[in-house]
């Protein structure tokens, strides 16, 4: 997500105070954790949405921001993210979700014409309290009815792989940011879906790792299966994280 001019100087600043790659590494530095509201996809499948929202690291402001993505495309509609950030102080912060609610009025002028009211089912969720688990490698089935835990045979795997990337920021000059790779495997066929180039793109941040979270399937619709990835780029006080999703079909 995009920083104002202000909040990148200071993560430049915090970036030449630390040792980087000790940072990136241990536990003890934080950074916010955006959670996830899956608002859906489109009747005809073609659009999905999703906001990412929380309480920024370093200044304590409230942030909302919700994407909608064109899945054919593999890109974001013009006008996404609809961004609302307010607060940065304790006196002058607004409840959390009253800052959600602004994004979502804001986001209206997408998601109603684009008619986003098709709910999202959940085939498969890396919850954040599941220990000793890497975020690489994910696999899941599609469900069927109607007894509890019934899924069709078939198997699908989808595997991330992280390598070097530059960001043409000089915030990120000493990190050792990585771009991704998505691969899909049906039981026959592997699919490269997702892969980054040499430079990230400037909206991803100087990002430290991914993870794979969760795909979800429209329910009772129609339209693509998607993998939500958790990403971490850099923020003010340490790894932040944001979600970045990816069509499988």
């Amino acid at each position: 997500m995009q920083r104002n001019v202000v909040l990148q100087a200071l993560v430049r600043l915090a970036a030449s105070l630390v040792a980087i790659g000790a940072l990136a590494a241990s536990p003890a530095f934080a950074g916010d954790r955006a959670n996830l509201n899956i608002l859906g996809y489109s009747e005809d499948g073609r659009y999905f949405a999703f906001e990412e929202y929380g309480v920024h690291d370093g200044s304590g402001g409230n942030y909302s921001d919700i994407y909608v993505i064109d899945l054919p495309a593999d890109k974001w509609t013009y006008g996404s993210p609809f961004t609302v950030e307010e607060g940065g102080d304790a006196a002058d912060t607004p409840p959390l979700a009253q800052t959600r609610a602004k994004a979502l009025a804001k986001a209206q002028e997408k998601l109603k014409p684009l008619k986003i009211d098709t709910p999202a089912e959940i085939l498969v969720l890396l919850g954040d309290g599941v220990p000793d688990a890497d975020g690489k490698s994910m696999v899941f089935a599609n469900t069927m009815c109607c007894n509890p835990g019934a899924t069709e045979d078939g198997r699908f795997t989808l595997t991330l792989k992280t390598f070097p990337a530059k960001l043409n920021e000089d915030y990120c000059t000493d990190m050792d940011s990585v771009g991704y790779s998505l691969a899909f495997n049906d039981g026959a066929t592997t699919t490269m879906l997702h892969q980054d180039g040499a430079t990230l793109p400037k909206s991803r941040g100087c990002t430290l790792d991914y993870r794979l979270y969760a795909v979800v399937a429209p329910f009772e619709g129609q339209g693509s299966r998607v993998a939500i990835i958790s990403s971490y780029p850099f923020g003010f006080e340490g790894p932040d994280r944001r979600f970045l999703v990816v069509p499988i079909d």
